[in-house]
C-alpha cells in the first residue's frame, strides 16, 4: 500500500517535466506532434528512408516511362526479337522483339496502380467493418466476424486463383478479386483497436454529452487506427505486388500483350537456359519493390507505435 503514493508522485514528477519541456519548445518556436516526431524517427530508419527512396525511383520512373523510352510495351519487332543489351535496347528485347527497359517500366504501372488501387478499397471495406463490429459488439459484432472468420477458412492465393478462373482476364477482374480476399486482415485488426478504444473515457464522455455513435466513431475512434491503417497499407502493397505477379505467372491474370512481371518472368523462363535476362530482369525489380514496401512498412510501424516514443 506504501508504493501507490510513491508510484503517483514519480507520474506526477514526469508529467510537470514533459508539460514543462513542450512549454519551453513552443516558446522556442519548436512544433512537435505525433507525426512530426514519428517522422524524425522514421528518418533515422536506415533500411526505410532506402526502401521510400527506391520506390519514389521507381514511380517517377514509371510516370516518366512514355518520355524515356521511344518503344511500345505491345507491339512486337521480330526483326530484333531476342537481342542482347545494346544502345538501342538497354536491357535487350524479349522473344516478340519488344524492348525489356519498356515493359518494366509499363509493367511497372500496371503493379503499382493495381496494388494501391486494391489495398485502398480493401482498407475502405475493412475499417467500416471494424468500426461497426468493434464499436457496436454484441449480437452486430458476432454476425460480422463470422463473415470473417468464413473468408479466413480459405487461403487467400488458392480463393484468388478460383475466383479468378470464372470471370474475365482483365486487369478490373484482378482488382476484384484481390479486393474480396484482402478486406478480412485489416477488419480484424481495426476491430481490436476499436475494442480497447470505446472503453476510454473521453468515448464514455461524449456519449454523456449525447454524441450520436457515428460521430463518435468517425471524429473519435477513427483517428486514433489511422497508424494502423498507414502501416497496413504500406505493407499490404507488397502483398498484392506479389499476388497480382502470381495470378499472371500462371496465367490467369492480367493477360498478353498487356506487360505485368509476373507475366513477363512467366514467358521467360521457356528461354531461360539462353537468354536468363528475360526471367532476372522483372524478378529482381519484383523483389526489390516487395523488400521496399516491407522496409518501408516496418519503418512506419516503428515510427508510429506509441511505446517507442522517447
Amino acid at each position: 500500500m506504501s508504493i501507490s503514493p510513491i508510484s503517483n508522485l514519480k507520474d506526477d514528477n514526469t508529467a510537470h517535466r514533459i508539460a514543462k519541456l513542450r512549454e519551453e519548445q513552443r516558446e522556442m518556436g519548436v512544433v512537435t506532434s505525433l507525426w512530426r516526431d514519428a517522422w524524425i524517427r522514421l528518418k533515422r530508419n536506415k533500411a526505410a528512408m532506402g526502401g521510400i527512396g527506391f520506390l519514389l525511383i521507381i514511380i517517377i520512373l514509371a510516370i516518366a516511362a512514355p518520355l524515356i523510352t521511344p518503344y511500345s510495351p505491345e507491339d512486337p519487332d521480330f526483326a530484333n526479337a531476342l537481342e542482347p543489351p545494346s544502345a538501342e535496347h538497354i536491357l535487350g528485347t524479349d522473344e516478340l522483339g519488344r524492348d525489356q527497359l519498356t515493359r518494366l517500366l509499363y509493367g511497372a504501372r500496371i503493379s503499382l496502380a493495381v496494388a494501391i488501387l486494391v489495398q485502398t478499397v480493401t482498407l475502405a471495406i475493412g475499417t467500416f467493418f471494424g468500426l461497426v463490429a468493434g464499436y457496436f459488439g454484441g449480437l452486430v459484432d458476432g454476425i460480422m466476424m463470422r463473415l470473417v472468420d468464413i473468408m479466413y477458412a480459405f487461403p487467400n492465393f488458392l480463393f484468388a486463383v478460383f475466383m479468378v478462373s470464372f470471370l474475365d482476364p482483365s486487369v478490373f477482374s484482378i482488382i476484384l478479386v484481390l479486393c474480396m480476399v484482402g478486406w478480412p486482415l485489416p477488419a480484424r485488426l481495426i476491430r481490436g483497436q476499436v475494442l480497447s478504444l470505446r472503453s476510454w473515457e473521453y468515448i464514455d464522455a461524449a456519449r454523456v454529452v449525447g454524441v450520436s455513435d457515428w460521430r463518435i466513431m468517425l471524429r473519435h475512434i477513427f483517428p486514433n487506427t489511422l497508424s494502423v491503417l498507414i502501416v497496413q497499407f504500406s505493407i499490404g502493397i507488397a502483398g498484392v505486388i506479389m499476388s497480382e505477379a502470381g495470378l499472371s505467372f500462371l496465367g490467369i491474370g492480367i493477360r498478353p500483350p498487356t506487360p505485368t512481371w509476373g507475366g513477363m518472368i512467366a514467358r521467360g523462363r521457356e528461354y531461360f537456359r539462353a537468354f536468363p535476362n528475360l526471367v532476372l530482369y522483372p524478378s529482381a525489380l519484383l523483389g526489390l519493390t516487395v523488400l521496399a514496401f516491407n522496409f518501408l512498412g516496418d519503418g512506419l510501424r516503428d515510427a508510429l507505435d506509441p511505446r517507442l516514443r522517447k
